[in-house]
């Protein structure tokens, strides 16, 4: 498991409310249950060296079942059950390990921030054994559901269509891509991986962020695009003109500076002439 995950430990049986069931972690008892719930007890109810574990078992009345969650590496090692009745006993050892996992590179796996419209993948990081059931929830929505072969992806359209046709399942991991994203799509999505003897919860928290709105709808953005287009060329005859009758003028104006010059060159040269004379 990975830091933080939640484990359930599975006796295998179905009481008969007629056994006395007890968990023992190495050899510290930590959960007791009797069948007539007559005597139920967890943690430090049951020994008072059990600190490590307040607050965290969970034990079912109906199969004697033990969840622990939020693990640390503090709960690694062995857990024994003890099974008793008239008739028999019964055995059976589960070795638990919880990888301590840099609290920066478990962050970045179980929590995701992505802009509007992107895709975000939720990676299990688990060797994917092919017998084991994989589950994928949205608050208590099942999304997706991998069995191994044949495998099989479901979303549950009826009850939430706001994943339709957004959903991607890796047969080979148990990965699952969430496709053009919205905010409403942010919150808590939950992995179950079920076994013949355990299962294993792990939490992911999905952020999507708004993209910045110019505060105009696309319909606004398009009608004042094709205005100002039409402005532009109802205003292109008219640069037109203005821009011609400019050039017009001043190549008027540069022909009657050109014949003043011309006059006024040749007044003075008859002018010379006459004094000569």
């Amino acid at each position: 498991m990975m830091e933080g995950d939640s484990v359930t430990l599975y006796t295998g049986v179905q009481t008969k409310q007629q056994e006395d069931i007890k968990w023992y972690f190495k050899d510290t008892r930590i959960a007791h249950i009797t069948g007539d719930l007559s005597k139920i007890c967890t943690d430090v109810q049951c020994n008072g060296d059990t600190e490590r574990f307040r607050d965290r078992l969970k034990l079912d009345h109906q199969t004697g079942s033990l969840t622990i969650t939020h693990t640390t590496n503090k709960h690694s090692g062995p857990y024994q059950l003890k099974i008793f009745s008239s008739s028999n006993s019964f055995e059976k050892i589960f070795s638990v390990t919880s990888q301590d996992v840099p609290a920066s590179e478990r962050d970045e796996m179980k929590r995701k921030s992505v802009m509007e419209g992107e895709s975000v993948t939720l990676d299990p990081a688990v060797n994917k054994n092919p017998n084991d059931v994989m589950m994928w929830y949205y608050n208590d929505t099942r999304l997706a559901e991998i069995t191994g072969e044949p495998s099989k992806i479901c979303t549950d359209v009826h009850s939430d269509e706001r994943f339709r046709d957004r959903l991607k399942l890796d047969h080979q991991t148990g990965s699952l891509t969430i496709t053009h994203t919205t905010n409403t799509h942010s919150g808590e999505y939950t992995l179950q991986i079920n076994s013949s003897s355990f299962s294993i919860k792990r939490s992911f928290t999905v952020s999507v962020t708004d993209v910045p709105d110019s505060g105009l709808s696309s319909g606004a953005v398009v009608g004042i695009c094709v205005a100002v287009g039409v402005i532009l060329l109802l205003l292109a005859p008219v640069i037109y003109w203005k821009r011609r009758s400019k050039d017009t003028g001043i190549r008027r104006s540069d022909r009657a500076n050109g014949v003043n010059c011309l006059m006024s060159d040749s007044s003075h040269t008859s002018s010379t002439q006459t004094e000569q004379i």
